[in-house]
């Protein structure tokens, strides 16, 4: 059976839900992503839980934002991890009628920001 977790040298395989609708409206509340989040943050890398684990968002379901909108970046490891939470996630972007997109979020380059 293959590895289902990517070698460090691959890019995450990530798709990004926005915070549009597919007619161009903003999706409200405005802290959608935050709360998207949260409810998912307990779906984590295991031993990577620690003390406060209860603050942090998971690194497979995480709130940016591009170009000035909400957005939620979701890695594709969540579905070998939990098939329901990734099934939820992109049912709620459906449901919601909001724009998917897939790719995957790059690191800045050394040096640039800050």
């Amino acid at each position: 059976m293959a590895d289902p977790h990517p070698t460090s040298n691959a890019p995450a395989n990530e798709f990004f839900i926005q915070g549009i609708t597919s007619n161009g409206r903003v999706f409200r509340p405005s802290d959608w992503a935050e709360r998207l989040c949260g409810v998912m943050s307990h779906f984590r890398p295991e031993g990577s839980g620690g003390r406060n684990a209860h603050l942090k968002y998971s690194p497979y379901v995480r709130p940016t934002l591009l170009n000035g909108v909400k957005s939620v970046v979701v890695n594709e490891e969540l579905r070998s991890i939990e098939p329901l939470a990734y099934h939820f996630v992109l049912n709620f972007a459906k449901d919601n009628d909001l724009q998917v997109i897939e790719a995957c979020l790059l690191p800045e380059p050394a040096g640039k920001g800050g």
